[in-house]
């Protein structure tokens, strides 16, 4: 008799692929329980759409839906008859209680016309990694992870980025069938399609996809052409004519499960050719426990699931050439080494089995199932929006329902998580993305760790020091900046204007000369200059010719247009806008060599066009004398504000945004793009179609993205105005070289003709963000489609970045690429252009009156760094007590009637 619920299993797999997790899991959990794996949907032009259904092992059904709709996998235009389907498969078969276990959180809003007794997400793969994954794989998995009752990770690099985002998260490696790959350890025939290759062989069985690194295979074959290389399984989502072919290289195509020991058996080495790239990156391969069984030598490049837990049994390599070097060490290993590495698999091996595993999540399902009507019926009620993807399920500490947050905060950037934090339950947190922090997130690619963009940690606001020791307490690296700028094929100390050392002879004497006359008048009357070099102040003010956004300003912005860092007006009426600024103050010399070169990089825009209140408070720039001891010798510290900065120890930039997270008292919900604002209906609607009513709303995204999802509900004026924003976007290409310690320095500034205007040295802020014998650095590009459009795209891009690279010195050609990936940020610098205070004003004084808080760098339309947005957030909420105490208090005229009068006495 069965005693457990039934399983309706939704599965981007066909059951008849490759034999792999969901079958070993899902046939041993049909002993006592009845299995639907319902498969992705194929066309047909025949018929009502309609279920092709057979059953290929003992309680295992398998359902594959036949519709009218092209549209690949669960895509939304399958929907409508999928659920139809769905319905009729739970009547046809009676279906009575039953788990929704999915392993693609594309199938999820099949969930809404099942009623389950609990919810499993089985995480066997990263699918967002995957090449062509669907846009909107990040959003469902985040309501997959809010809906789920319990969570299951296919190996440890999963588990750890999944542990945060679900209370009840719990790693299972994919285990082995000892006895099925036992086999190959001796005695069993070898494999007819293989047997008359000659010795040694070296293999691999499983999926031929993005995940092979297809150079490192091809230069194995090349390197030893007496290496015969096999290779079995289906080729999918690549083009077979890209794949290696060599005479030594044999593609035996997909093999019956039961024929795969039969070729492991005549392997003398066994491969994992794995590529790092998004889709390796969480990958736990089941082979490696199959080869381990058939006790074969196994060569692995570092996937991390392979290397942590196995690296003393398996030979390690990052290059082609360590590869093939590993594999050479695997053939003519001596019997004591081969013995040792036999002993640790077998270890391994005896604590694992397919049979544990399936026994251990049934387990859990059960006490999940069992706490259904205390643990899981708030979860999926309608109040289930108000809970947390994490640990809050929408009920207070006494156990009762908790009241709807009346402020909403949109952007779990910093700003955003700042004003959620300061805001504590009152606060509803909603993010687009499946992770919090905005552009501060990090990414991982092949064990390096690189951020969205540079940052960096300095504040003189010992708040803000307060808040770096509750995010990171002891996990953080303090150190000296080490800031630099490359011209002229000479590198020299930030900023330029205070360490000309080093540079060729005319250029120093440019620079001081122009100096000079910016502050006593032209030197010359045939100066060309003469009209932009008028009288302008030097000693003591706060300016910088660079403030690009990596460096931390401490002062407030200046609000009036066209005043130096006191707010009093350059002798002679000031500069009209910042291209003439850089003349007044820093003089011809700098503005040639550096200032006006980089500035038209960096901005994208006619410096023309720009003025320059945001300048405030970034650089001091040195006195004359100053200046000429920088020219006559190398300048012994950092100068300026942020000398010394801090970042995290671990986990990147995402490890700062992250330490709020168990600091939030509201509901943070991910994966919740806001599609449209109603300011006189106070509602949200999301993407998915959730209305969210509020109070107050803290806005933190960019201002021309609010005022276009309000429509016509925003004046006419207010869409002029936002109209009128202007702003840079920012593409960032991520580089892993082969190579460690490729330079001391933090950043450096390119002036010249590099297709980025700046270097952030990412291996640097933390040794931990490289993985060993690596290193990683984030070239920063900005582009304006007007002004400066992008001049290539995609891997064209990389590979432009990697010449240009390669033609300043940073890295050499020989040195081997590692990791390359790139991110995009739209909305990156906010322009400074004449038109913007009046702009941002009209915005800002209308949305107030709608009871809509503007928070943060994009929307307050300011130059904000990260410490600015912590305490813009904190500003943030303030404000919004200060609506609501405003809007408690009777009006003025029942406080004179309730006191007497208002005059006294």
């Amino acid at each position: 008799m069965r005693r457990h619920p039934d399983l309706i299993v939704f599965s981007h797999l066909r059951w008849d692929f490759v034999w792999q997790r969901p079958q070993h899991l899902l046939t041993r959990l049909a002993a006592d329980r009845r299995v639907f794996f319902i498969e992705e949907p194929v066309c047909s032009d025949h018929g009502e759409p309609a279920w092709d259904c057979r059953s290929p092992e003992p309680g295992v059904t398998v359902c594959r839906p036949r519709t009218p709709c092209e549209a690949p996998g669960f895509h939304d235009d399958q929907m409508p008859y999928l659920c139809d389907l769905v319905e009729r498969l739970r009547e046809e078969k009676a279906v009575g209680d039953h788990v929704a276990w999915f392993y693609t959180p594309m199938a999820l809003p099949l969930l809404k016309g099942l009623n389950p007794c609990a919810v499993v997400y089985d995480c066997m793969d990263e699918l967002s990694g995957f090449r062509d994954a669907p846009p909107q794989m990040l959003e469902r998995e985040a309501e997959l992870l809010r809906r789920a009752d319990v969570v299951f990770t296919g190996g440890p690099s999963l588990y750890q980025s999944k542990k945060d985002r679900h209370p009840h998260v719990h790693c299972f490696p994919s285990s082995v069938d000892l006895a099925h790959f036992g086999q190959a350890k001796g005695g069993l025939a070898d494999h007819p399609a293989q047997a008359a290759l000659p010795h040694p062989r070296l293999g691999f069985f499983g999926v031929i996809d993005e995940r092979l690194d297809v150079p490192l295979l091809d230069a194995v074959a090349r390197a030893r052409p007496d290496w015969q290389l096999v290779l079995v399984g289906p080729v999918v989502k690549i083009d077979p004519a890209d794949l290696p072919h060599h005479a030594n290289i044999h593609y035996f195509g997909q093999r019956a499960y039961q024929d795969l020991p039969a070729f492991l058996t005549g392997w003398d080495v066994c491969l994992l050719p794995f590529a790092r790239n998004e889709a390796t990156r969480f990958i736990s391969p089941t082979k490696t426990l199959e080869y381990m069984a058939a006790e074969k030598p196994i060569v692995s490049t570092r996937i991390a699931d392979v290397a942590g837990p196995y690296g003393d049994i398996v030979y390690l390599a990052d290059t082609a050439e360590e590869f093939t070097a590993g594999c050479a060490r695997a053939l003519t290993a001596s019997a004591d080494d081969n013995a040792r590495r036999r002993e640790q698999m077998r270890r391994v091996l005896a604590r694992t089995s397919w049979d544990q595993t399936a026994q251990g999540m049934s387990d859990l399902l059960q006490e999940v199932v069992a706490k259904r009507p205390d643990v899981t019926a708030a979860r999926h009620a309608p109040a289930e929006f108000w809970g947390s993807g994490s640990a809050r399920t929408g009920t207070d500490a006494g156990g009762g329902q908790r009241s709807e947050p009346s402020v909403v905060v949109v952007g779990a950037g910093p700003t955003g998580l700042s004003a959620a934090y300061h805001l504590g339950e009152d606060a509803l947190l909603l993010e687009q993305n499946d992770r919090v922090g905005g552009w501060c997130r990090s990414v991982q690619e092949n064990g390096f760790t690189f951020d969205f963009a540079g940052h960096i940690m300095f504040s003189n606001d010992l708040y803000v020091h307060e808040l770096y020791k509750l995010l990171l307490g002891d996990n953080i690296h303090w150190q000296d900046r080490e800031a630099w700028v490359y011209s002229r094929n000479v590198y020299s100390r930030y900023p330029f204007q205070g360490a000309l050392y080093g540079l060729p002879a005319e250029v120093i004497k440019e620079c001081i000369l122009g100096a000079i006359e910016a502050r006593f008048g032209p030197l010359k009357n045939s100066n060309d200059n003469a009209a932009l070099v008028q009288a302008a102040p030097c000693g003591g003010a706060v300016e910088d010719c660079c403030a690009d956004g990596v460096l931390e300003s401490t002062a407030r912005l200046v609000e009036a247009n066209g005043t130096n860092g006191d707010g009093a007006a350059p002798p002679g009426g000031g500069p009209r806008n910042f291209e003439e600024f850089i003349y007044q103050v820093w003089g011809a010399g700098i503005a040639k060599h550096f200032a006006v070169p980089y500035n038209r990089k960096l901005w994208a825009v006619p410096l023309s066009e720009m003025e320059t209140s945001w300048l405030g408070g970034r650089v001091p720039i040195p006195d004359l004398g100053e200046m000429i001891e920088g020219a006559l010798r190398p300048v012994p510290k950092p100068m300026g504000p942020n000398a010394r900065f801090g970042y995290p120890l671990r986990g990147g930039f995402q490890a700062l945004v992250d330490g709020f997270l168990p600091h939030l008292q509201g509901p943070l919900r991910l994966g919740a793009r806001v599609a449209a604002v109603s300011p006189t209906r106070r509602l949200l609607t999301l993407q998915d179609g959730t209305e969210v009513p509020y109070e107050q709303l803290i806005s933190t995204i960019p201002l021309p993205v609010l005022v276009r999802c309000m429509g016509d509900e925003a004046p006419e004026e207010v869409r002029r105005a936002v109209a009128g924003l202007r702003y840079v976007s920012v593409r960032c290409i991520h580089l892993g070289v082969g190579r460690e310690n490729l330079t001391e320095k933090h950043w450096i500034y390119y002036p010249e003709e590099t297709v980025f205007h700046r270097i952030f040295v990412q291996g640097n802020a933390s040794p931990h963000c490289n993985p060993p014998g690596g290193f990683g650095l984030t070239c920063e590009i900005t582009y304006h489609p007007e002004y400066k459009p992008l001049p290539c795209e995609g891997d064209a891009l990389i590979q432009r970045c990697i010449a240009d690279c390669h033609r300043v010195g940073f890295f050499r050609p020989e040195d081997s690429i590692w990791a390359a990936t790139q991110c995009d940020l739209p909305h990156a610098y906010v322009v400074y252009d004449h038109a913007r205070p009046n702009n941002v004003a009209t915005i800002r004084d209308w949305l107030l009156e709608q009871d809509i808080v503007l928070a943060g760098r994009y929307s307050e339309w300011e130059y904000y760094n990260s410490d600015h947005a912590f305490l813009a957030g904190k500003k943030a909420a303030e404000t919004v007590r200060e609506l609501r105490a405003a809007r408690a208090r009777p009006p003025l005229c029942e406080q004179a009637a309730g006191s007497g009068s208002l005059m006294g006495g």
